[in-house]
């Protein structure tokens, strides 16, 4: 019994061993390898359903029954591609997974943009720290194991591809739409951490699709409103912007995302956005690092896209063009008609059509749609909320930990003495504090609300006494952490003068924010935390408590005192 026990468990240890390559051969490869279950799929399929496997169009799970209705008719009428699922529930979303897979002739890939994770869509799931935070870590094995955990995720609701990593280097403090999804000004940067949490997906057996080709990280206009412009020369974008994307297409990445940007030096055509250029699509992307795989476009609703060219044309120019997936058009069905009628036309032909097909399905194939799919019910939330996936969350963020100032200031604080702690911007105690309070018995904690008038500072000021340590956390409330940090002038004041004296600050925010506080450079102890989670939180209190080393590098320049790579 023993022996057989014993057994068991070394074939469970090996077949575990094995997950990770359970998927070889890589997409890329096995396009080249025309799988006869991609054949046979292909040849059933008339030249209306091929088109239509080109389409994918948005899930939800958090909308009205009618919706979610509509959305299956479309699957079973129109024969579409795909879905890209967006807000909802993971067990909500693995049973309408389950439902929409039955009213399709040929298995949907499903999609998702995970750029930290399922919580990036989806409630009661696990985010990830976002990849500003991630370009601060220095283990990228940690970003690596991420992946891995990311794959396992969407697997277990039902998806195939995560629309991720961005790998936009943002060299530009003011984007206002990349930010902090990117891991950094560096392209060097960026390329490593993306690299390790591309390979740990695709090795976790997940498609990719990095983003947002030919790079987004050096705009100030937001293109699901309008159309940015690069006016970069052609040899600043090969060796800037697209560094990433030509280092990652030769480590395997399945996908490329498309972005809508104009971009004159790469096409001259007027108002002509990137996702539409046969130039950049054909030419440069799959002709100069002679990508192979996925191509994805950004969403076609938006108006990044839709500005110039209306009413289903960006569909067809976007076939042209190249791209092999059309994300969520304004109206898939008037799209194929469009197709169809450029074919009649000559401006496209069918072989075009069969190249993108045959992609598609290999994709298909690859994540395993060859078997009828079907998402196992029961115990989703428990299946993508595994304790192992929490430890790796507390250990990106102990290793995002970037200290700027104060390493012996630190070091010198004293749990027996009289601790003050405030917090900016909350109403209430902290996460943060009461780690804190764990060690620091004799201490007291406040909270200034980030309208906090100066009359109800000076209250606060007023109880300090020379004798006493100082604690500050600095709190961006708002869901996402960007730029612009809603403090108003009192607290940045009252910042200020503090910053002088004895005290130590944490930014659970954007780091760009250190830039609008005048004097910050001057505390005594500075470490940036990048965002409010509680994650976030138990990680900088642990460094206060001196209980962990920082060893964060700062992954943006955030001001003339705080540059790239910096950190004790």
């Amino acid at each position: 019994m023993k022996k057989s026990l014993f057994l068991h468990a070394i074939v469970a240890l090996l077949l575990s061993s094995l997950t990770v390559d359970a998927q070889q051969p890589s997409y890329i490869d096995l396009l080249k390898q025309q799988p006869k279950w991609v054949d046979s799929v292909f040849k059933k399929l008339s030249k209306k359903q091929r088109i239509a496997q080109m389409f994918f169009v948005a899930a939800y799970t958090n909308k009205s029954q009618k919706f979610t209705d509509s959305i299956g008719k479309v699957i079973k009428r129109e024969k579409i591609g795909g879905l890209v699922f967006f807000q909802g529930g993971p067990v909500r979303q693995a049973i309408l997974t389950n439902q929409y897979q039955k009213l399709a002739r040929v298995p949907l890939l499903i999609a998702s943009d995970g750029e930290w994770g399922l919580g990036m869509r989806l409630d009661s799931t696990i985010s990830y720290p976002y990849q500003m935070a991630l370009g601060a870590v220095q283990n990228k094995e940690l970003i690596y194991k991420m992946g891995l955990e990311v794959a396992k995720d969407f697997k277990r609701v039902g998806m195939h591809m995560n629309l991720a990593p961005d790998v936009d280097v943002n060299n530009n403090a003011k984007n206002p739409v990349i930010n902090y999804r990117s891991f950094g000004e560096n392209k060097y940067n960026v390329t490593e951490k993306a690299g390790a949490y591309l390979k740990g997906m695709q090795d976790g057996g997940l498609l990719v699709s990095i983003k947002h080709y030919p790079g987004h990280g050096d705009t100030d206009v937001d293109s699901h409103y309008d159309l940015p412009q690069l006016k970069f020369t052609k040899e600043r974008l090969d060796s800037l912007e697209m560094y990433p994307f030509k280092e990652l297409i030769k480590q395997g990445a399945a996908g490329v995302m498309i972005a809508h940007m104009n971009i004159p030096a790469l096409d001259p055509t007027p108002n002509m956005p990137s996702t539409l250029s046969k130039p950049i699509v054909t030419g440069i992307l799959k002709e100069q690092p002679k990508f192979e795989g996925i191509i994805i476009s950004d969403a076609m609703g938006m108006k990044g896209v839709v500005k110039y060219f209306k009413d289903g044309e960006a569909d067809v120019m976007g076939i042209i063009a190249g791209n092999d997936v059309l994300e969520l058009s304004e109206n898939s069905k008037r799209a194929v008609k469009m197709v169809r009628q450029a074919i009649k036309d000559q401006r496209l032909t069918m072989e075009r059509i069969d190249e993108s097909v045959k992609k598609i399905l290999t994709a298909k194939y690859w994540a395993g749609l060859n078997v009828k799919p079907r998402v196992d019910q029961e115990f989703v939330w428990e299946g993508v909320n595994r304790a192992e996936s929490q430890v790796l969350l507390q250990q990106l963020a102990d290793a995002s930990m970037t200290l700027l100032r104060g390493r012996d200031f630190i070091q010198a604080l004293t749990p027996s003495k009289r601790t003050f702690m405030i917090d900016i911007g909350l109403a209430e105690s902290s996460k943060f504090q009461k780690e804190l309070a764990t060690v620091y018995k004799n201490s007291i904690s406040f909270s200034l609300e980030k309208t906090a008038t100066a009359a109800a500072i000076a209250k606060v000021l007023s109880q300090i006494t020379p004798d006493d340590q100082v604690i500050i956390a600095i709190h961006d409330t708002r869901i996402r952490p960007g730029n612009n940090m809603p403090l108003n002038a009192d607290l940045r004041t009252m910042v200020t003068n503090m910053a002088s004296k004895d005290a130590a600050f944490v930014l659970f925010a954007n780091p760009y924010n250190l830039a609008a506080i005048p004097g910050i450079e001057n505390a005594k102890a500075l470490l940036v935390a990048y965002q409010k989670e509680e994650f976030m939180q138990k990680a900088a209190a642990s460094v206060l408590k001196n209980q962990l080393i920082p060893t964060g590098k700062l992954p943006v320049t955030a001001s003339s005192f705080f540059k790239y790579g910096d950190g004790l």
